[in-house]
């Protein structure tokens, strides 16, 4: 596993980093003998200067980049917030590293930002791969060649796998156990660990698509009137008339100002009011559909399944209410 040593590491980072630590790094010999040897390869990198989501502390490896290769799978759990955010160069050698392990035949693996080593060594071009929501369309403004997928936990690519960020990299990590060692050690493995040995459906279940960015301020009274009447058979021709504009009109401007049309607009309002009441109400699911504009509960299932990948039920255990006093307001998220 790749290090990143003598940066200030964010609390993110420092789960991330161990999760394969916790999977890999304990021998588990009444599952399956012999188990995992976890290596851990830091890059050295000095006085690159502290991050100030850091935690306060840094890290040492056992080994250098150069015991990478001869690995029989490479992980990469993270990489500076810097090196994401601001396009600095990555730690110095870990390209070229990645590259020998992978001709080497190393399984090559990220979790998180890691995605952003793997296809700047080029090994994610013309391949599917994902990394955390929030960092999925810089990966693919950055790395136009690589098919990016920002609905789901994990990618497997064979060769090369990519993971979604925080508790997602342990999905990918037990699907790695349950290829190598089989469906009964990793389902004992999460068992011992207290988690799913598998979640249903993907981190679409955890994207905010309700609030979509837009610089177009003179759409804000409409759109504002649009989210308070949800419960409406809102038309674009409606939109369009309380705009005072065209529906041609109305369908370019919003396209323009949210990336979307206007009937997906509406669409991706009206589950966001559904998965704030599944999230803060105890509503029957035929009342959270009529609320939010689904009508039918048949109709909410129908649109959860296929843009949420989950069904309003599995959807409401993931994110249960919080009881009053708890300190945990409804959109708190029990995994990531």
């Amino acid at each position: 596993m790749v290090v990143t040593e003598d940066i200030d590491v964010s609390s993110w980072d420092l789960y991330e980093l161990s999760i394969p630590c916790t999977v890999f790094g304990k021998p588990q010999a009444d599952l399956a003998d012999p188990w995992y040897s976890l290596r851990l390869c830091g890059t050295g990198e000095r006085g690159r200067g502290d991050s100030p989501a850091g935690s306060g502390l840094s890290l040492r490896a056992g080994h250098g980049l150069e015991g990478l290769v001869g690995a029989d799978t490479v992980i990469v759990p993270s990489v500076p917030d810097a090196c994401v955010e601001e396009g600095r160069p990555l730690p110095g050698g870990l390209v070229t590293a990645l590259r020998r392990a992978h001709e080497a035949g190393a399984r090559m693996v990220s979790l998180c930002t890691g995605a952003f080593a793997l296809a700047e060594a080029g090994l994610l071009d013309g391949r599917r791969a994902t990394a955390h929501w929030m960092h999925t369309a810089q990966l693919a403004e950055r790395y136009p060649r690589v098919e990016v997928d920002d609905s789901v936990l994990y990618v497997d690519e064979g060769d090369v796998l990519t993971s979604a960020g925080l508790t997602a990299g342990l999905d990918l990590c037990l699907h790695l156990v349950r290829r190598d060692l089989g469906a009964r050690v990793a389902n004992q493995l999460a068992r011992r660990m207290v988690v799913p040995a598998h979640r249903p459906g993907g981190q679409a279940q955890f994207i905010d698509l309700s609030v979509p960015a837009t610089d177009d301020l003179s759409l804000a009274p409409v759109l504002d009137w649009a989210r308070a009447h949800l419960d409406r058979p809102l038309t674009v021709e409606d939109l369009a008339r309380r705009a005072a504009m065209s529906p041609r009109t109305l369908h370019r401007r919003l396209r323009a100002a949210t990336g979307t049309t206007p009937l997906q607009w509406l669409l991706n309002q009206r589950l966001g009011r559904a998965r704030s009441l599944l999230e803060s109400t105890d509503l029957p699911v035929e009342k959270v559909g009529e609320l939010s504009g689904l009508g039918t509960a048949n109709n909410l299932r129908h649109h959860f399944l296929k843009q949420v990948g989950v069904s309003p039920n599995a959807y409401r255990r993931a994110f249960p209410r919080a009881l009053p006093g708890a300190g945990a307001g409804p959109g708190a998220l029990p995994y990531g």
